[in-house]
């Protein structure tokens, strides 16, 4: 639900990462899957940058990096075991110190982690030119059309899905419907939808832009979970989110009380983040569903072992650069033999199970959500 939407619309931060922290990965799954997951989120963040100018949708984009920085000993120490990891592995993330963190983009963080080909990018530009580019070859786009079933075919016939005005054939089939794939009952796994919050200030004044880092185009998202983070538009808004999340089974469901509630804790935090900005006006607040999955990781995959229906969806908040990557690796394998050597290092069908009908159950679930809210508003 969006009250009044920023212009650009989204968050727009395109870094590079999948699935949990680098050192929980080395140890889930072994240093060579977790080196290639590493590489891959890498090259899917250049790939956009790439497409970006291949679809003239380069105006919102500003390199210039992502830190993601702490203000605990806890997160310190979650920071140096990543270090370690990132050693070990020989893959190259810069650490940054207070100093550098602030003369970067002027608050202050005990230290970080420097991503340095990340961007922030206008997200509504770059999906509004990808919809050209479609249409231009021959798309046909149809808004305000939710999925509301779907029956697989057998290999002799199409695949029906069906929506309020109709049914439509097809032999091929991404849906990439995110955490509505319960809803669907799509058999993928526990794919939960978590509500998030975000606010935009009016324009800064130059000197406080400066300030913040807008010479340099850095974003910071802060390392305890789930990330809130803030960054620079190119008009000179301040993006700040993150921090409390709320389950949201369904699109336009959102309790009046807990969006006031994480709306109040978003513009604390911004009046935090800078002195001067104690009273600068904030221009819009909005929300949106992410999916998350138990492992952190997404869902790419076939469905139900269907070789031309595929399912995209749980990118846990890194979505920006994955689903691009997601989409052309799907389209590789739906319009011919996929290149020898380009699966995915998280290429998966189902992500693990979560019980979220029953009473303990829900119960589990408002821990789990209360535990990432302690996390992400820990302070030293």
């Amino acid at each position: 639900m969006i009250d009044t939407a920023l212009p650009q619309g989204g968050t727009g931060l395109l870094g590079p990462r999948v699935g949990p922290p680098i050192d929980v990965a080395v140890r889930r799954f072994g240093p060579s899957v977790a080196r290639a997951a590493h590489l891959a989120s890498e090259a899917a963040v250049a790939d956009v940058v790439a497409l970006c100018s291949a679809v003239g949708a380069a105006a919102g984009l500003r390199p210039g990096g992502q830190i993601v920085a702490t203000r605990s000993a806890a997160g310190l120490a979650a920071l140096a075991r990543q270090d370690a990891a990132y050693r070990s592995l020989g893959l190259t993330v810069p650490v940054l110190s207070s100093a550098e963190i602030r003369r970067r983009v002027g608050v202050p963080y005990h230290a970080g982690l420097l991503y340095p080909g990340a961007a922030t990018l206008d997200p509504a530009a770059l999906t509004r030119a990808l919809a050209a580019a479609c249409a231009a070859k021959g798309a046909r786009l149809l808004g305000d059309s939710p999925l509301l079933g779907l029956r697989p075919g057998d290999g002799r016939t199409p695949t029906e899905l069906r929506f309020a005005a109709g049914t439509l054939r097809a032999r091929k089939v991404v849906l990439a419907v995110n955490a509505d794939a319960g809803r669907l009952g799509l058999p993928v796994g526990t794919v939960l939808p978590l509500r998030v919050h975000a606010l935009a200030t009016a324009p800064l004044p130059p000197e406080l832009r400066a300030a913040l880092g807008g010479e340099s185009g850095t974003a910071l998202i802060d390392s305890a979970a789930p990330a809130p983070y803030f960054r620079l538009t190119p008009e000179g808004r301040l993006v700040v989110g993150g921090g409390r999340v709320s389950h949201a089974p369904l699109p336009d469901e959102e309790d009046a009380a807990s969006r006031d509630a994480a709306r109040r804790l978003l513009e604390q935090r911004l009046r935090r983040l800078h002195p001067a900005l104690a009273e600068v006006p904030v221009a819009y607040r909005w929300s949106g569903r992410i999916g998350m999955t138990a492992d952190g990781l997404p869902v790419v995959g076939r469905v139900g072992g269907h070789p031309d229906i595929w399912y995209i969806g749980g990118c846990c908040g890194h979505g920006l650069a994955m689903s691009a990557a997601h989409g052309r690796y799907v389209a590789s394998h739906l319009t011919g033999p996929a290149p020898a050597g380009s699966r995915l290092p998280w290429h998966r069908d189902r992500a693990p199970r979560l019980p979220l009908g029953s009473g303990p159950a829900r119960a589990l679930l408002r821990a789990y959500l209360r535990r990432l809210e302690r996390e992400a508003h820990r302070t030293p």
